[in-house]
């Protein structure tokens, strides 16, 4: 199973702890690879060194400057969550060219890219040897520079590369059909419905890159993707099983 963590939904410490008890957990069930965002943790970082925050159609502006920020907020959340979680090793796109990826536009977004490789032997590797990866969302290019790439999009790319289930823990239940009526929370929605659903308008801002980032991973080969909250202590165990968040199956 790979769970996508989101930066939002580790605001909490005390939270951010329970979830990762929780991730622990699952893991007596089936190996488990965790990818994390880390936004609020990247917003002090970059607040602390008077860098501009701005973002471009969904994605951070990432300036050298705030490149450097943001690989050094992300690497220190990457280590504390491996830690809460225990027998995981934190790792990043730099070790072993995890995560390779290219630049999406330089003029527009910065150093900000899509990933085009996952290296899944040393991820089946470790599994093997009973300890849990911690992905953060940076990958590297061609000539071994950093460069960031959305979290979400991150996730679904692992999760199409190994060909297995993947879980994106955020901060809301799931896709609604008419936000916020909890009523229209859908239980199960196809990729056509996801697609139509993108198309009329009831799926928007910021679901569209998770939506996006669950449909590229079942085009790769994922077999489903669930969108849930990761706000609330127990969702990680009732998604898997079905019974929390919006499942999105091809």
């Amino acid at each position: 199973m790979i769970i996508k963590y989101g930066g939002n939904a580790m605001k909490s410490v005390e939270l951010r702890r329970v979830v990762a008890r929780e991730i622990g957990e699952l893991r007596r069930e089936l190996p488990v690879v965790v990818v994390h965002g880390g936004g609020p943790v990247i917003e002090r970082e970059l607040t602390v060194r008077g860098i501009e925050s701005r973002f471009v159609d969904g994605l951070r502006f990432t300036s050298p400057d705030a490149m450097d920020a943001v690989e050094m907020a992300l690497c220190k959340l990457n280590k504390e969550l491996s830690q809460d979680i225990g027998d995981a090793v934190g790792l990043m796109g730099r070790d072993s060219e995890l995560l390779r990826g290219e630049l999406l536009d330089r003029t527009r977004y910065g150093r900000v890219g899509q990933v085009t490789g996952v290296n899944t032997a040393l991820l089946h590797t470790l599994l093997a040897a009973g300890i849990t990866p911690v992905l953060g969302c940076l990958a590297v290019d061609a000539d071994g520079e950093v460069m960031n790439v959305n979290a979400d999009t991150s996730a679904g790319a692992v999760a199409g590369a190994m060909q297995q289930g993947i879980v994106f823990l955020t901060d809301v239940a799931g896709v609604y059909r008419a936000f916020p009526d909890p009523a229209s929370l859908a239980a199960e929605l196809t990729r056509a419905e996801v697609v139509k659903g993108m198309e009329d308008g009831w799926i928007a801002g910021g679901m569209i890159p998770k939506v996006g980032a669950a449909l590229s991973a079942l085009d790769a080969g994922a077999p489903f993707a669930v969108i849930a909250s990761g706000m609330q202590a127990g969702v990680l165990a009732a998604a898997v099983g079905g019974n929390a968040g919006t499942r999105l199956i091809p």
